[in-house]
């Protein structure tokens, strides 16, 4: 779905969204589809989303690809909400705490009204065996199982998400790389936490960053097809700023019409998977306009 599109007196910065998504080489090999799914969303006032979702894939999620979808209907659903509080202490306190909650049984809501109108069919649980068949009976949600990925930037504040697998960059002004949440160990060999999985709201990661000071100049956030198209985290934060040298300064041109086409030959070449791409930066020119007007009083 949706591929290849690609404080109380701080003034927000300018942002430009820009995303991405494409089947993984394997995909196109086996027949399958892309699981995964990449939305923007404009929330109230300034505030933007984007959001990835990557459906699983596996013999069990084998409606991964709807789950995915919903996944990102899901967060945008929920956290449209955030941008409606008064005071950003009230933001803050309500994504940390109701947030993960919210989203989970949200996406389990969704899902569970296309099942009730959809049933598993013969033909999708042929390929199972019995003790599969028994999970899927006591958990159909495995079905549809999803990470997700959320970035929301607001003019107070910007609010990272994430659930299972996945990456999530920001670049500093100094042009360093940095992860708001760190990389979880327990995620190799394709093992991840999931929505699907019992009690997945302790499983989201939620970092809220009130703007108070220099923004991110770039937030690289993508499925993990991508980072492992690469042999180390070195070489994929160069990425990062490979994509930020020809963003600066410009607008989407330079990026927007090759990006696609760069993604398959990421997925050719490396992982071949699917691979969704979100990219959040801000815009310099008007980034120097208000920095002016902060200077003279904004």
């Amino acid at each position: 779905m949706m591929c290849g599109d690609v404080v109380s007196d701080f003034c927000a910065p300018e942002w430009q969204l820009l995303r991405a998504s494409v089947r993984g080489a394997a995909h196109h090999r086996s027949g399958q589809p892309n699981q995964d799914a990449a939305r923007r969303f404009q929330l109230a006032g300034q505030a933007q989303m984007l959001a990835l979702a990557d459906g699983h894939g596996s013999t069990k999620s084998f409606r991964s690809q709807c789950g995915a979808r919903l996944a990102v209907l899901a967060a945008q659903q929920v956290c449209k909400h955030l941008v409606e509080f008064e005071h950003l202490s009230q933001c803050k306190h309500w994504a940390e705490e109701q947030l993960p909650v919210a989203v989970v049984r949200q996406w389990q809501e969704r899902v569970e009204r296309r099942l009730a109108r959809q049933p598993f069919t013969a033909a999708e649980l042929a390929p199972l065996n019995d003790a599969a068949r028994r999970q899927l009976e006591n958990q159909p949600l495995i079905a549809y199982g999803s990470t997700l990925l959320a970035v929301i930037v607001a003019p107070k504040f910007i609010l990272y998400l994430q659930l299972g697998d996945g990456d999530l960059l920001t670049m500093t002004t100094e042009g360093n790389i940095v992860r708001p949440f760190a990389k979880d160990a327990r995620l190799i060999a394709n093992e991840t936490t999931s929505l699907c999985s019992e009690k997945a709201w302790n499983e989201m990661q939620i970092c809220f960053q009130p703007l108070a000071g220099a923004p991110p100049t770039l937030i690289l956030m993508a499925t993990d097809g991508y980072a492992n198209s690469y042999r180390d985290e070195e070489s994929f934060q160069q990425v990062a700023r490979e994509y930020w040298e020809l963003l600066r300064g410009t607008d989407q041109a330079a990026v927007k019409p090759y990006l696609r086409d760069w993604l398959n030959d990421i997925s050719q070449h490396g992982s071949g998977d699917d691979i969704s791409l979100g990219l959040i930066w801000r815009d310099e020119t008007m980034q120097f306009l208000i920095d002016m007007r902060s200077e003279s009083g904004c």
